[in-house]
């Protein structure tokens, strides 16, 4: 599924502040490499309905067996793994025997130190290896999951490979057993260790995102592809938030294009960001933050929500809004199924030029019938002269201004909103009050 870099930052996927990102919120992996991973399948959603629902799969049967996840491979095992292949270590005998091991363990005791605690730690990675072919590969497996597994078993058919995955707990090596392993591994098993490397991370990656799932409580979607796209959503919330309010949420052929409008701090972005984080979890195979989510194979996610002047090219505000407008008609205008987000159109500009073109912008997007449209205006003039169109559907987010305070439900209503809460604000927060004292 296609969603560029500002698609992705503006929905937070990835953010240098831990606290406002997706990905480190969802991190539940258990090593550096593995972390990588799990960046990469959230850079890149699928677009394979199978893919997804394979991954699904595989996701639900590693929440279902949390306690077959081997437990011997942490990040240190992985760490004392690989830092053993940049060791210095004295030429190993290729078959040694009692005396050749005592005299290497008497004559380079450091390089043996190296050696024997490093083959403890390969044996843990290795008969924790066995235990996810062991408990993962059978018959229900979906596809995805088989080819990692199968690429381990093939990996690790080499006898004295086999042989440390099957060592018996507790049982003391000897200098023997430490030689014979580190030779072996040394200098014939060297980059397979490394491919048991990366292999173990991409599952601790899918593992991590299992955990996120259970960890969070949330759903697996269901997705099914159509002609043209569509969302039903059940209490879908954004997951960043400590108490989030939770929206049910319909978007279809017929009511494809949500007018949205309410008050500054209302809820307008929170939500339009909430559908498009779920959407975009849904396709990397991930669970979603709502009750239930059904929806449409989409193409493409494109927003429009924190757009920026460029000074250094002399570019304002207003111009790169018009330029994101004609990029996104450019994307969508290809008969596929986009999902498009914009937050406060034409913020750039005057209220008259700013009503003239987003009426403009509004009235030719809702006739594209392979697209959802989420907008959310303070123009709410706008919105009477946009009636007319049956498939824009009008939301508000309502204010309570009650003796002179304000309060938000955050909850979703039908109609166009008419709050107008500037003023008050500037007076709640005393700016009025001391622009009167200069």
């Amino acid at each position: 599924m296609q969603a560029d870099k500002t698609t992705i930052h503006d929905l937070a996927i990835f953010h240098r502040d831990e606290q406002q990102s997706i990905f480190h919120h969802f991190d539940c992996t258990t090593t550096v490499g593995g972390k990588a991973w799990f960046h990469h399948l959230l850079a890149y959603p699928l677009s394979d309905l199978a893919k997804i629902e394979q991954t699904q799969s595989m996701l639900r049967i590693i929440i279902a067996n949390q306690d077959k996840w081997p437990a011997s491979i942490t990040n240190g095992t992985i760490m004392v793994v690989e830092k053993f292949y940049e060791s210095q270590i004295e030429a190993v005998p290729k078959h040694p025997s009692a005396v050749s091991a005592f005299l290497y363990k008497a004559t380079h005791a450091a390089d043996y130190a190296v050696i024997r605690f490093s083959i403890v730690q390969f044996i843990h990675f290795f008969t924790g290896l066995q235990q996810l072919i062991t408990h993962f590969r059978n018959d229900t497996t979906p596809p995805i999951f088989e080819n990692i597994l199968g690429q381990l078993t093939a990996l690790t058919s080499r006898p004295l490979v086999q042989a440390m995955m099957k060592w018996p707990v507790g049982k003391v090596l000897s200098p023997i057993d430490n030689l014979a392993f580190a030779h072996y591994l040394l200098y014939h098993y060297k980059e397979q260790t490394r491919r048991l490397v990366d292999i173990f991370h991409q599952l601790d990656a899918y593992h991590g995102m299992a955990v996120a799932t259970d960890k969070f409580c949330l759903s697996f979607p269901e997705i099914k592809k159509t002609d043209q796209p569509f969302v039903h959503a059940k209490s879908l919330y954004h997951p960043l938030l400590q108490k989030a309010v939770a929206y049910d949420v319909t978007l279809q052929p017929d009511g494809n294009f949500l007018f949205l409008t309410g008050a500054n701090m209302a809820g307008k972005s929170t939500f339009i960001k909430a559908v498009g984080v779920s959407v975009y979890l849904a396709h990397t195979g991930m669970g979603v933050p709502a009750e239930s989510l059904q929806l449409s194979l989409f193409d493409g996610l494109i927003s429009n929500i924190q757009v920026e002047d460029n000074i250094a090219k002399g570019e304002s505000y207003f111009y790169n809004e018009v330029q994101r407008i004609k990029k996104t008609i450019e994307k969508i205008n290809d008969g596929q199924n986009w999902l498009v987000m914009i937050d406060e159109l034409f913020k750039g500009t005057n209220v008259q030029d700013a009503m003239k073109c987003s009426t403009a912008v509004i009235e030719g997007l809702r006739k594209m019938q392979h697209t959802l449209f989420i907008l959310s205006t303070h123009l709410y003039e706008i919105g009477e002269g946009l009636r007319q169109y049956p498939n824009i559907r009008f939301c508000y987010f309502e204010t309570d201004t009650a003796n002179g305070k304000l309060g938000f439900s955050y909850q979703l209503k039908d109609g166009i909103s008419n709050d107008r809460l500037g003023y008050l604000i500037l007076k709640r927060e005393g700016v009025v009050e001391m622009l009167e004292g200069l």
